[in-house]
């Protein structure tokens, strides 16, 4: 980080703006914008350095933090009214705000604020980060993935958390892409960009397609298509040095029949404790680790 960021030309977003932004939260509204929102300080981070976003949005308390800042401090502010509680910065938060909006002006990226109160509308969690980033939507195509040795295929997975933590799990055992089928929820969903945690500007994430073009492009790119269910042959007996389709499902219903007899061969996580069965980001956690260990090692 080369000195401070020249906070001079942040101007807070005008109301107009600020109404186009809070619809981005509905699913039509990042549709029409073709926009999403991301929130929090490091994955605003990672769709500033990977080319997703083009402007970010800081609560004012944040910038009023960062104006009383002394490196290496907490920085305490009052409470919006009487009966609130004091905030308090800490000081590796400032220094991440300090070198995001460094790299910000670096890269040219507008940064714009917004109240505390418009901070809370723009964000479904109990307490706010007060860091926004609007990004643009990216569309990859499954055929511009080339060369995949390792992908994770969302069957109709719904739940946006699962979804988002499947793509930081694909992300961090070295997976070449995510797709989501049909039927699956929208990557850009809130809940499943912050469960991403930034990897979503990491690799291509392929949505809606249907289940059979996703599994003929595998096939027609030499990668076995394994099913992940609680029914199948055990993940230790299964052949994983192979580039490989792992396919995750829905854990409420399942897979349907047509669904498995695609699959060269459906696979277990073997347990050992007393559970059921795994959540599907736990299982598609141990199955992407295993897969891309053995691909590294066999």
């Amino acid at each position: 980080m080369n000195g401070e960021p020249n906070l001079a030309g942040v101007r807070p977003i005008s109301r107009t703006r600020l109404s186009s932004v809070r619809r981005l939260m509905l699913k039509q509204g990042r549709a029409a914008a073709d926009q999403f929102l991301v929130d929090g300080v490091q994955a605003t981070r990672e769709a500033v350095r990977y080319g997703g976003a083009h402007t970010l949005l800081i609560a004012e308390p944040l910038l009023a933090a960062l104006d009383q800042w002394k490196p290496g401090t907490a920085v305490q502010l009052a409470g919006a009214s009487q009966l609130a509680a004091p905030q308090v910065v800490a000081a590796s938060q400032l220094a991440a705000l300090t070198q995001l909006l460094y790299d910000a002006e670096r890269l040219a990226i507008e940064v714009v604020s917004i109240s505390a109160v418009a901070d809370k509308q723009l964000s479904d969690t109990v307490t706010s980060p007060g860091v926004f980033a609007l990004c643009t939507r990216q569309r990859p195509e499954l055929t511009s993935v080339s060369g995949a040795k390792l992908v994770a295929i969302c069957a109709a997975v719904r739940d946006p958390g699962n979804a988002g933590t499947i793509i930081r799990t694909a992300d961090a055992f070295g997976a070449d892409a995510v797709v989501f089928t049909t039927g699956s929820v929208e990557a850009e969903n809130p809940k499943t960009v912050r469960a991403s945690v930034g990897s979503l500007f990491h690799l291509p994430v392929v949505q809606g397609v249907s289940f059979a073009t996703a599994v003929a492009w595998a096939r027609g790119n030499a990668l076995q298509v394994l099913v992940a269910d609680a029914d199948g042959q055990l993940l230790t007996t299964t052949r994983l040095d192979t580039p490989t389709a792992w396919v995750f499902g829905n854990e409420a219903w399942g897979f349907p029949p047509d669904v498995l007899a695609q699959a060269d061969a459906v696979v277990s996580v073997p347990m050992f404790g007393k559970a059921e069965s795994l959540n599907v980001a736990a299982a598609a956690a141990v199955c992407l680790f295993a897969t891309a260990t053995a691909q590294r090692t066999g």
